[in-house]
């Protein structure tokens, strides 16, 4: 089955590229709001951010299916002392949007990854009372749905074609709302400048939400890993992404480089740009002097 894939190089608060009710999955993980290590300066304040949460639940909604559902991999953030109710803000903006809220996948990461537990180090330093500060090894994936899906709209043939693996839902235990999973590393290759997810992530849920020949989007692109997994599983998939210096990264990843890496070459691979406009691509250039500036100030 030959696939198609495309890569829009814009901001995803305006997906005009895509067609009303055209999307079968949405999968994506957005910037975590001003994140000491990914994103830090990224946003002007709270409010801005919400804002471009707000504006994306809105077009993953209009392009979306009706029955269908949207998973976003986000979870709260600490920035200066000061949490963000993440979750319970994104919750609302997507219900707002029109979704109903489904469910929630809590993601927990190996005991000991390093690049997180330095903040039990506070209550070492001083072992007394209102020090203590957990060490966060969990990310929420939070499940989305646009109204009722009619399970007798796809044909037979399709649903055989698409049958979830019953060894590998009981053996890693897809079945519960707790997924371990390994998370992609600090200074992974194909991750500089990049907050990615673990392929394991997108593959269970293309699997679960989505059926062979489907069209999965991912709205907050960044490396590419949605892509990539939707490709392997014979989906289709749109990506959106804001960073124009980002289509070498992409093209390795999901294959699409001329080394013939995946088994079906005949798969089709497009990119689109938008260099004009509210909504255009930027350069990696543009965005770490926004950070840098955002940080002095």
């Amino acid at each position: 089955m030959k696939t198609h894939h495309k890569v829009i190089f814009g901001n995803c608060m305006s997906m005009e590229e895509i067609s009303d009710q055209s999307i079968h999955l949405m999968v994506t993980s957005p910037p975590y709001f001003n994140s000491p290590f990914d994103y830090q300066g990224l946003f002007k304040n709270y409010g801005q951010f919400l804002g471009v949460l707000r504006k994306f639940a809105r077009e993953t909604y209009r392009v979306l299916q009706d029955g269908r559902v949207a998973a976003v991999n986000i979870d709260d953030m600490l920035v200066n002392g000061i949490k963000y109710p993440i979750i319970a803000d994104i919750t609302k903006v997507f219900q707002e949007a029109g979704f109903r809220y489904r469910d929630k996948i809590t993601w927990k990461k190996p005991d000991g990854y390093l690049r997180i537990s330095r903040r039990s180090g506070v209550l070492l330093q001083n072992p007394y009372p209102m020090y203590f500060y957990p060490d966060n090894l969990l990310e929420s994936i939070i499940i989305f749905q646009k109204g009722k899906f009619n399970y007798r709209s796809i044909p037979q043939n399709i649903r055989e074609l698409s049958i979830i693996d019953k060894k590998k839902f009981q053996q890693n235990k897809w079945y519960m709302t707790l997924w371990e999973m390994t998370n992609v590393l600090p200074g992974s290759p194909l991750e500089k400048d990049i907050a990615a997810f673990p392929e394991e992530l997108p593959y269970r849920l293309i699997n679960l939400f989505s059926y062979v020949g489907e069209t999965i989007l991912d709205p907050f692109l960044g490396s590419g890993t949605t892509m990539k997994v939707a490709r392997t599983l014979k989906r289709n998939s749109i990506g959106f992404e804001i960073i124009r210096d980002l289509e070498k990264t992409i093209r390795i990843k999901t294959g699409f480089n001329g080394k013939n890496d995946f088994p079906n070459q005949e798969d089709k691979f497009e990119i689109f740009e938008r260099n004009e406009g509210k909504y255009r691509f930027v350069r990696i250039d543009y965005i770490k002097q926004k950070k840098v500036a955002k940080i002095r100030s």
